[in-house]
Formats: structure tokens, C-alpha cells, sequence
């Protein structure tokens, strides 16, 4: 099996440099790196041109949209029988393209192992896991990978998604019958957010996406552990509660407009049924 590589970005010129270098210096190289980039108007396509000039499995492709639509739209240009997926402010270990290959054997998806990078107080905090069907899936997109018709059988990623698209993506494989993995020697470096503000927002639509899952698929509370979602481990700190917090604003805010949302979407039907 050959694997391609997906890179979504938007003005990530200080992120690209490490991600190129990281993905065209592979133990096995992969079939191409598609950089879909939303209209950048700093000098990441420049960046991603500089690679493609130099090795012609890099290519840039320009598609605005959401991170699920710009997924979708390289997969849909993606010539491997697997899709890897990873963002442009990562790093890829050298045996990441290898690893993700071989793990693909006994597998439709595999999700890698997500090494975070930067303040403690943050990189410290897990993910709250969610089970569907007895397998945990809350894998990020920074590190995921998909045999391409699986992808495509499920279809793909819902752009309705603001967030948590790739959580809705692996609920739906699961829920299909197809397996995914975890493997943790396919390792991807991540930067955590730099900042207190630039904390806050990603907790606020965290729980903002949590919500989403919820309006698409039902009632999902019986797949949380509420132990695990406010316990703080030694590892963890005062940061795990900060981010609750802020995930239940978010959490809130999204049921509000999920219901306005879902009211306009009524009134519009019955209006249609008059005609």
C-alpha cells in the first residue's frame, strides 16, 4: 500500500518550514504531500512552492473552506490507498509514514500517538475520551490516517462540523463495522497553543464541538466517564478544571444556537410544504 499525506493550512508560514522538512525526510517517502491551503495571505504557499520545486511528491492545491472541507478536498485528490492526515503546526517523527503503513495491515484507521510540545501546565492535559461501541473515538486529525475507500464509503468528513469533525468522522467509521487502531509508534509532534487566550478559545470550542456531536448523533453522555472528566491526575493541574470551564461555555453556547438553528430549519421546511 502507498500513502498520501494531507497538510491543511492558513497563514502558517511559521509552522511550515519544520512540517515540510519533517514529511520530505521520511524513512519511506510518501506518494505526495498535499498542502491545501485556504487562501493564505501571509508566505505559506510560497513556503509549500520552495519544497514543490525541490521534490515533486510535495504539491500545493488552493481551497477555502473549513478544515473538514479542505481535508476532503485533498483526499478527493489523493492518489494513495491511504490517507494520512496531519496540520500544519506538527511535526512528523521519521517513521511516521512507515509506521502508519504497516499498522494499516490489520486496520481501516489508525490513529498515532500525539506528542504535544510546549508550556507544561498545558501539554500536560489529556483528552476526554469518548467511547462509541467499545473503541475510543476522540483521535485528533493531527495524526489519523484512512484507507482511502473507507474514507470515502463513510463520506468523509461532514462539513456541517465547526469542530469535533474528525471525532464525528471516526464515530461514523466505527459505527459502520470498520476498525480502527491505535498505534503509538506513528508519532506526531504538536504544538500546544502559546498562550493563556489562545488556551481559553481551543477549551471554549472544545466543548463547543462536544456539543455538536451530541445535535448530530443524540445523547452521548453514557459514552463519557464523568470520573475521568473532572478528576485531576498528578500529571494534570488546575489548567484541567480552567478547561472544563471554558469547554461548558462552549458547550452551552452551541446548544443556543443548535436550537435556533434547528428552529429555522423547521420554519423553512414548513414553508417549503405550503408551496
Amino acid at each position: 500500500m502507498n500513502l498520501s499525506v494531507v497538510v491543511i493550512t492558513r497563514n502558517a508560514e511559521i509552522f511550515m518550514y519544520d512540517c515540510l522538512d519533517s514529511l520530505v525526510h521520511q524513512s519511506v517517502k510518501p506518494l505526495e504531500v498535499l498542502v491545501v491551503d485556504a487562501n493564505s495571505t501571509d508566505r505559506t504557499q510560497d513556503i509549500v512552492k520552495e519544497y514543490a520545486e525541490k521534490w515533486d511528491f510535495v504539491k500545493l492545491l488552493e481551497h477555502p473552506g473549513t478544515r473538514g472541507e479542505g481535508r476532503n478536498f485533498g483526499t478527493e485528490k489523493a492518489a494513495g490507498d491511504i490517507v494520512a492526515f496531519i496540520d500544519a503546526d506538527a511535526i512528523a517523527h521519521a517513521l511516521w509514514v512507515d509506521e502508519m503503513i504497516k499498522a494499516m495491515e490489520n486496520a481501516d484507521v489508525v490513529a498515532g500517538r500525539e506528542v504535544r510540545l510546549g508550556y507544561h501546565g498545558f501539554t500536560s492535559l489529556k483528552r476526554v475520551g469518548m467511547l462509541h461501541k467499545g473503541v475510543d473515538i476522540t483521535y485528533p486529525s493531527v495524526n489519523l490516517a484512512y484507507k482511502k475507500s473507507t474514507f470515502e464509503a463513510i463520506g468523509g468528513f461532514d462539513s456541517w462540523f465547526k469542530e469535533a469533525e474528525e471525532v464525528d468522522l471516526n464515530y461514523r467509521a466505527v459505527d459502520a463495522g470498520y476498525r480502527l487502531i491505535y498505534h503509538e509508534n506513528a508519532v506526531v509532534y504538536h504544538r500546544a497553543r502559546s498562550s493563556f487566550t489562545g488556551f481559553f478559545k481551543q477549551s471554549f470550542w472544545y466543548g463547543f464541538g462536544r456539543k455538536e456531536l451530541s445535535l448530530r448523533h443524540g445523547d452521548l453522555w453514557s459514552s463519557y466517564s464523568p470520573l475521568e472528566m473532572v478528576q485531576v491526575s498528578k500529571e494534570e493541574n488546575i489548567w484541567k478544571i480552567i478547561r472544563l470551564g471554558f469547554s461548558f461555555l462552549g458547550y452551552l453556547f452551541c446548544k443556543i444556537v443548535g436550537k435556533r438553528q434547528t428552529a429555522k430549519e423547521r420554519l423553512r421546511r414548513s414553508k417549503a410544504s405550503e408551496r
